[in-house]
């Protein structure tokens, strides 16, 4: 597979992400940033952890979608995530949709 091939084919999955996001978004209530996921969800918790003196967050989400173009299915039930960075949470509206 040349390099041509795999950035048309990176393309096409990141398109696809898109028109799946565009679709599924008005079934979710939030948007929820990490440094390392994008996700939709409709119900969050952030509870702030400390363990030998590092601040770290914990973050579950039920009912989410998640945006990310390698994994074959992008709805979850439940996800926890454990981070010592930021975690944008948007709460998005109809008007928006």
């Amino acid at each position: 597979m040349s390099a041509e091939d795999l950035e048309k084919y990176e393309t096409e999955m990141e398109l696809q992400l898109y028109r799946e996001y565009r679709d599924v978004v008005g079934l979710f209530s939030y948007v929820i940033e990490t440094e390392r996921r994008f996700y939709l969800a409709n119900d969050y918790q952030i509870e702030a952890r400390n363990s030998a003196g590092e601040i770290f967050f914990e973050l579950t989400l039920r009912d989410a979608w998640v945006w990310d173009m390698f994994r074959p299915a992008r709805f979850v039930k439940n996800v926890r995530v454990v981070t010592f960075k930021d975690i944008n949470v948007e709460e998005l509206t109809k008007a928006e949709l």
